[in-house]
């Protein structure tokens, strides 16, 4: 049996690069014309650019967003006896970048409307050995920076941010990576900005913790073999920050992109909310970048989320789920002892999310296709 064809892909990158095929191609030639690989000109004029579109000083491109939180936290001076606050709601990476500064990750639960974090519960969780709070701007929605500041100053915490999934979102005058001492963004190729493979920044305003990822990223030697730290290697290629910056000047226009499919979807999913079927909540307005757009599917509905994301399958409409499994029921979290109804909101957001298809160039037609047979699915099974 012939597979079913995809109509409507989950994500589409051919409508951004097409078009910048040249000057991607003139930016890595450069690279090989000068031959610097590693830490090389292409990679300190991508560091300033996207540091200066964060509203910081300093950036410093690394191998992975994982390692920006783990390096950033080492370079907060967060490690050993140290409590982080985390979602539980979030990829496994931001907890293991805690666990990898040596430092203990504190899951707390998340709101059931936006799936960020909850900081009423937060604020039930310090003890006096909490260091740090990292807020996940999930899915491209920030929180509340307002809430952020106010909550880290009552409880004297650093707020380091992930926002590994809001490249340039926006709330309440604040850009993301912007709000706290640091932030740890990914370039993972599906991200609102995304390299040719993998990659991540670090971003700060304090020129000290700049200065220390810098030579933590590179075995931890400001100097050329001359090591003052317990560093690794994770350099981001010159190659990939050469790509990024020929991305960067678009993304915005990329964001805006995002967020008017977000809105098409809202309109045309509006109706199945009398059938259990509602988006995650933004709170943000136009400042939501929407890396993905999340719909509830809850038990009023009358198919489960995982037959309507076959039936969608079948009509050539990809999902995804972000995310299947809390990460404090992954196996490899054991050793933190948490157990399943330690935080229900996370747990039943898993099993009723669907991250439906979302990218620059997503027109109306696709989005109208997926609704209708949406639509139609619950519609025929209410009957």
């Amino acid at each position: 049996m012939s597979a079913t064809p995809v109509i409507v892909p989950f994500v589409d990158l051919s409508w951004q690069h097409e078009p910048l095929q040249t000057d991607i191609e003139q930016a890595i030639k450069s690279v090989i014309e000068r031959g610097d690989f590693i830490l090389g000109h292409a990679l300190s004029e991508f560091e300033t650019a996207f540091a200066r579109a964060c509203g910081v000083e300093h950036g410093i491109g690394l191998a992975s967003g994982t390692d920006a939180i783990a390096l950033g936290l080492q370079a907060c001076g967060i490690g050993a006896g140290d409590e982080v606050l985390v979602p539980a709601n979030t990829f496994i990476a931001t907890i293991l970048g805690v666990i990898q500064a040596g430092a203990t990750p504190i899951l707390v639960d998340c709101d059931p409307d936006t799936a960020l974090i909850d900081l009423n519960l937060a604020a039930k969780a310090i003890t006096a050995k909490t260091k740090a709070i990292i807020p996940v701007h999930l899915y491209g929605q920030m929180v509340s920076p307002g809430q952020l500041l106010d909550f880290a100053s009552a409880y004297n915490l650093l707020i380091f941010e992930d926002a590994a999934q809001a490249h340039l979102a926006q709330r309440e005058g604040y850009t993301a990576g912007s709000v706290g001492i640091a932030a740890a963004f990914s370039f993972y190729p599906s991200k609102n900005l995304g390299a040719f493979g993998n990659g991540g920044m670090l971003v700060t305003r304090d020129e000290a913790i700049a200065k220390k990822v810098r030579t933590l990223r590179n075995y931890g030697a400001p100097s050329k073999y001359y090591h003052v730290e317990l560093g690794k290697n994770s350099r981001l290629d010159t190659i990939q920050a050469a790509i990024l910056q020929v991305k960067l000047p678009y993304l915005s226009k990329w964001n805006r992109l995002r967020y008017q499919a977000a809105q098409e979807y809202d309109r045309r999913l509006q109706p199945l909310q009398s059938f259990g079927i509602s988006a995650i909540a933004n709170q943000s307005g136009t400042g939501h970048v929407y890396h993905l757009y999340v719909i509830q599917i809850s038990e009023a509905c009358p198919l489960n989320r995982n037959e309507i994301q076959n039936q969608l399958a079948a009509s050539g409409i990809q999902t995804g789920i972000h995310y299947p499994l809390p990460c404090h029921l992954q196996p490899a979290c054991r050793h933190l002892g948490y157990q399943i109804g330690d935080f229900p909101s996370s747990e039943r957001l898993c099993d009723r999310i669907l991250s439906l298809p979302m990218y620059p160039g997503l027109s109306r037609e696709p989005i109208e296709f997926l609704s209708e047979q949406l639509s139609s699915l619950a519609r025929v099974v209410s009957i």
